[in-house]
């Protein structure tokens, strides 16, 4: 069953620096883990190395990413929040996003809340995502700090 946890939370995302940080647009023209294509859904890290763990995941390019940026994401304690687990959601972890997509969705539609905690594919469920619904009343609450550039250790591309 789905819980609300306690905010007040932090939340970092990772995102190109062409593009605005806090924005759904890529989410809504292709769609991801748990939305389908058509929604302003807004993904972010419940901690910077869970971010960054998804965003590896997506780049894959085996390099060095250029002109990415991250920032915090405080989100108020008086925020709705909805959270759910591996558990909550059986086949949420399944290729072609079905069940994931199928939750993610009507959450999204029937706005029921502002943000909504998920599990983490990359992490194996044990870290959590956040998808922020950017068309939701309570967005605006929602802070960020100043955009920062990325700064990668190329370690994780196989550098010194």
């Amino acid at each position: 069953m789905p819980s609300r946890p306690s905010g007040p939370l932090l939340a970092f995302r990772i995102a190109d620096d062409r593009f605005p940080l806090l924005d759904g647009t890529g989410a809504f023209r292709t769609g991801g883990r748990w939305n389908s294509r058509g929604r302003r859904v807004i993904y972010a890290g419940l901690g910077f190395s869970v971010a960054l763990l998804e965003k590896l995941v997506r780049t894959r390019i085996g390099s060095v990413p250029s002109g990415q940026q991250f920032a915090e994401i405080l989100i108020p304690g008086h925020v709705p929040i909805e959270q759910v687990g591996p558990e909550d959601v059986p086949g949420w972890d399944a290729p072609g996003y079905g069940a994931s997509q199928a939750y993610g969705d009507p959450w999204y539609d029937s706005g029921r809340t502002a943000v909504l905690i998920v599990p983490s594919l990359p992490a194996m469920g044990y870290d959590r995502n956040v998808l922020i619904n950017q068309m939701h009343p309570a967005f605006s609450e929602l802070r960020t700090s100043q955009p920062r550039p990325m700064i990668w250790d190329a370690r994780l591309f196989g550098g010194r």
